[in-house]
């Protein structure tokens, strides 16, 4: 009989070491030296703050096909700072016009906003330029797939199209399906692609992509539905951006739609596909994914 103890799995202990190593990347690839203080603006975008859950489901992914872990860095990385170009351009006057990101002033109120413009232009830029290494340390194979993935899940049918579905859509009553939708291109696309970059680091068989590609859609929708309870449950200080602003705005959202209550029993049932998704992989270790996307749920910012 086997007595021993399985230990429980530390989260905070395995982000730890993964977020250091990410931080330590981005401040080396986020160049200071950028023309005209463009490095600067493109820093302070980048470094010291966010959750940087795309890089930690990039990797997590990865570790649990045993991928390239020179390519899961970089898909991480990448994956961050198309994150970090949406929340410039998504800030700016011209969009929804926010002052508070992270804690700290929006780049185009910190550099103005001809410079905030660029420096998003130049962080999505680097994500390629990332993801495509000179040397022979990610193989060229490789490197298109993760180009691909990350673009498709930056462009009209992921991102930048769900962005475009919300600026349409203030003041306008959606339905449940279109507001999923619209959530699943704006926001989870880009976490569901990372978690696809970081198995694309591998080579998964069948069932065990499309699970995490099943997976990575619940965890991208139960973190917009979550992000739409905590902007009504919340205040400034702790989400580390704008609180009320949905509302203030006009936009619909889920709890607009759902109500509060019913609002958090569907972020419930997300968690419960994405490790129902996780079970059907047939990896040997999906731990650090599932912990994931229990976190995305209870979080409080």
């Amino acid at each position: 009989m086997d007595t021993r103890v399985k230990q429980a799995f530390d989260l905070a202990a395995w982000s730890a070491t993964r977020l250091a190593q990410v931080e330590s990347a981005l401040s080396e690839w986020v160049v200071a030296h950028a023309p005209a203080g463009l490095g600067q603006a493109m820093r302070y975008a980048v470094l010291d703050g966010g959750k940087r859950l795309r890089p930690l489901l990039a990797l997590a992914a990865a570790e649990a096909v045993h991928g390239n872990e020179a390519a899961a860095m970089r898909a991480a990385c990448a994956a961050e700072l198309i994150h970090a170009y949406s929340l410039v351009h998504d800030d700016m006057p011209c969009m929804d016009n926010d002052v508070l990101r992270r804690g700290k002033p929006t780049v185009h109120v910190k550099f103005g906003q001809a410079q905030a413009l660029l420096a998003g232009d130049a962080l999505q830029a680097l994500a390629f330029e990332i993801l495509t290494p000179d040397d022979a340390s990610v193989p060229l194979g490789m490197q298109a797939r993760l180009c691909g993935l990350l673009a498709r899940a930056a462009g009209h049918e992921g991102m930048a199209g769900g962005q475009a579905i919300d600026l349409a859509s203030v003041g306008l009553a959606l339905s449940e399906p279109e507001l999923r939708a619209m959530h699943c291109r704006k926001t989870g696309a880009l976490l569901k692609g990372s978690v696809m970059m970081g198995a694309a680091c591998g080579e998964p068989g069948s069932v065990a992509r499309d699970a995490l590609a099943a997976y990575g859609a619940a965890m991208g929708l139960a973190f917009q539905v979550v992000d739409d309870i905590l902007d009504v449950t919340a205040d400034s200080a702790t989400l580390g951006k704008t609180a009320g602003k949905d509302a203030a705005q006009d936009k619909p959202t889920y709890v607009s739609l759902l109500g509060l209550p019913r609002s958090q029993a569907y972020a419930r049932e997300l968690l419960d596909e994405a490790l129902a998704a996780l079970d059907r992989s047939q990896l040997a270790d999906t731990t650090s994914l599932a912990a994931l996307a229990r976190m995305v749920v209870i979080r409080e910012n």
